[in-house]
């Protein structure tokens, strides 16, 4: 239930790109006010990732994940009937703020409902959240815009935020075990200088932000890179894209599967990482054939997603103390977005400056920041294990 909550949420992340033709044409938005409705989202979550975290740590992370559900329901309800941009920018922002408390607030009862023989599968698999759930918007959106109004589109994400809060209603109240602990007497910034001053929490944000800017980069420009250089119509760089992100599951599974055996984590990340920079290359770089182009992103999108499952995965390991796991994830979540912001226009960036095969400098020089923060992260892992 706490997954389909997770995918439900992400749901509103992954309506916007293919809405925002239909959103432009119809409230008269400019660019820069598009570029703020797709970016909102990530930057609320960029900026208070550990802040929700901590509010999460205090309320209960039931409530904050109910509640979170119930902003997401109202933010897009109210923004389906909005009559400009303005207020509809206002209504993304409310979107974040729900995602972002789901999201923050989920892995901590996750950790506490799962055994321990089974914690590493349990965060494998609640790394499906986001591209199960924005890659599906994106199909769904697709298929509805030829047909309708992006409104539908926002009523469809409300309805399903909506019977997501009623199912998690009817299964978690009276449910002791994911009542909050006992009020804690610890200070808010001794729990935040804590996680942020832990080499462990800190190299796995960074690693997630690398991560972010290369994904973020290949699957935002994609719809573009198959219009412009492909010829495709925008029906079918939108079905593909959702199709993309989609099969990023496949990686997090996989990922969940192998490190159950007992596959080390740098060695799964580096060897997804290093030959996905060949890959990532291929996708931008002149002479490909255009089928080869997109199998090579769909190839990229599926081995790569071994990344977020073996960093989640990391959280409860490197947490300074088990009552900071909330707060880790919320550090990770910051890196993550941080990484979501800033791969796409450093992408633009060198486009402008040498065209599409210029790209590959930028997903080349993140994946190897992947693989070098990775094994950092395995040497502190193996002092930690150590007697």
């Amino acid at each position: 239930m706490l997954v389909a909550a997770g995918i439900v949420v992400a749901f509103h992340v992954g309506k916007m790109p293919p809405a925002l033709p239909s959103v432009r044409a119809d409230l008269g938005a400019t660019l820069r006010q598009g570029g703020w409705l797709l970016s909102v989202v990530s930057l609320m979550t960029a900026v208070g990732g550990m802040a929700i975290a901590l509010t999460a740590d205090r309320l209960g992370h039931r409530r904050l994940v109910l509640l979170g559900a119930a902003i997401c329901f109202s933010a897009a309800l109210v923004g389906a009937f909005s009559t400009d941009v303005s207020q509809l920018i206002v209504g993304r922002f409310f979107e974040g703020v729900g995602f972002i408390a789901t999201t923050a607030a989920a892995p901590s009862l996750l950790v506490r409902l799962a055994r321990g023989a089974d914690i590493r599968r349990v965060m494998a698999l609640w790394t499906i959240y986001m591209p199960a759930g924005a890659g599906t918007m994106m199909l769904v959106a697709a298929v509805i815009l030829p047909y309708a109004s992006w409104r539908i589109v926002w009523l469809v994400s409300a309805s399903a935020s909506g019977a997501m809060l009623i199912a998690l209603l009817w299964r978690t109240l009276g449910r002791r075990e994911l009542d909050p602990p006992p009020a804690a007497t610890r200070r808010l910034g001794a729990d935040v200088v804590a996680v942020v001053t832990s080499a462990g929490p800190l190299a796995i944000a960074l690693c997630f932000a690398a991560y972010s800017s290369c994904w973020y980069a290949i699957v935002g420009f994609l719809p573009t890179l198959q219009i412009e250089r492909l010829g495709m119509s925008a029906f079918t760089a939108a079905v593909v894209t959702a199709a993309v992100t989609f099969v990023n599951v496949a990686g997090n599974l996989a990922a969940g599967v192998l490190l159950g055996r007992g596959v080390p984590r740098s060695r799964l990340i580096v060897g997804a990482t290093v030959p996905m920079a060949v890959c990532a290359a291929g996708i931008f770089i002149d002479g490909v054939p255009d089928a080869v182009r997109l199998l090579l992103a769909g190839l990229y999108s599926m081995v790569i997603g071994v990344v977020p499952s073996a960093l989640f995965t990391a959280i409860p390991l490197h947490a300074p103390r088990p009552h900071l796991v909330g707060v880790t994830t919320g550090l990770l979540m910051q890196g993550s977005n941080t990484g979501a912001l800033l791969g796409p226009p450093i992408t633009a960036m060198l486009v402008g400056w040498g065209g599409w095969p210029a790209a590959a400098w930028g997903t080349t020089a993140a994946l190897s920041a992947v693989v070098v923060i990775s094994i950092f992260l395995q040497r502190l892992e193996r002092r930690k294990l150590s007697p």
